[in-house]
């Protein structure tokens, strides 16, 4: 039977709800596991390889698909940076752009969900990404996300005030006058190098907590604590490989990017596949 909106809404509160309860009976049964993290994998280059092959044949299976529900991605970055694309914050369209990294995990559960499907040999369409609203650990998934978010926001508020400490607070008169400051004057300087530094910290800190937590949840009933800590151990044991996997990201996104975002149409559905299968080698059954 086909919902009203508020029906659908009040539908998926309760099923929060319940959800809430049932993960916390959980936590209560699974005291030790809720503050220990699983057992993590050593991974390699090779692992990454295999695990975008992987993504890359996920996509290729479901490609239709996946481009519909995609597209939402790069049609809501293209509405925020036409948003602040007004002079005054013309200095934010870069870092927001650049805060997608931060979110990706988010844009990408629904993705994980479709290549934990086909995974088990189901047959897969692109409502079937919606099913993460049904996953038992719909709350934890929910908060984590709300973390991330709270990390662009952050990102953007610090971008704002690094721009007024070394640019001052009078807005760029234009877009080419903007791009002169930047590259031919000492503050332009000092703003981006320091931008890319702070940018760094906040993009490892997500690739620390969102690496494998995402797919975790969806995969086994474990608190938001345990996904948590188990992404984090997956980069502590694996550090050379997690940045190397957190540089393809940031490199992909960029060149998805480019062309008005659109490229993140193709981009987003193979990161959101490989990052399932990473996690499939990287923490084991």
């Amino acid at each position: 039977m086909i919902k009203t909106p508020p029906g659908w809404g009040a539908d998926m509160v309760t099923r929060a709800y319940n959800s809430f309860a049932s993960t916390s009976r959980q936590d209560a049964e699974l005291q030790v596991g809720t503050r220990a993290s699983l057992a993590v994998c050593r991974i390699s280059g090779a692992d990454l390889g295999w695990a975008l092959r992987r993504g890359f044949e996920d996509f290729g299976a479901a490609r239709t698909d996946v481009i519909f529900l995609c597209v939402l991605y790069p049609l809501i970055g293209l509405l925020l940076a036409r948003l602040a694309f007004g002079y005054e914050f013309l200095p934010l369209v870069f870092p927001l752009a650049a805060g997608f990294a931060l979110v990706g995990p988010v844009a990408g559960v629904g993705l994980n969900e479709i290549s934990r499907r086909r995974e088990l040999g189901e047959q897969v369409g692109w409502f079937d990404a919606f099913n993460v609203f049904r996953s038992p650990s719909i709350v934890g998934i929910m908060l984590l996300g709300f973390v991330l978010l709270g990390m662009l926001l952050a990102w953007l508020v610090v971008s704002q005030l690094l721009y007024v400490l070394t640019m001052g607070p009078q807005a760029p008169a234009s877009l080419g006058d903007f791009v002169y400051q930047m590259l031919h004057t000492s503050a332009g300087w000092t703003m981006m190098i320091v931008g890319i530094g702070i940018g760094f910290v906040f993009a490892a800190i997500a690739l620390t907590i969102g690496a494998v937590s995402f797919p975790l949840l969806l995969d086994r009933a474990v608190s938001l604590e345990t996904a948590v800590r188990t992404s984090a151990e997956v980069v502590r044991r694996n550090p050379l490989t997690m940045a190397a996997w957190g540089l393809i990201i940031a490199v992909s996104l960029v060149l998805g990017s480019i062309p008005l975002l659109l490229g993140l149409v193709f981009v987003m559905p193979v990161l959101g596949h490989a990052t399932w299968h990473l996690y499939r080698r990287a923490v084991p059954r």
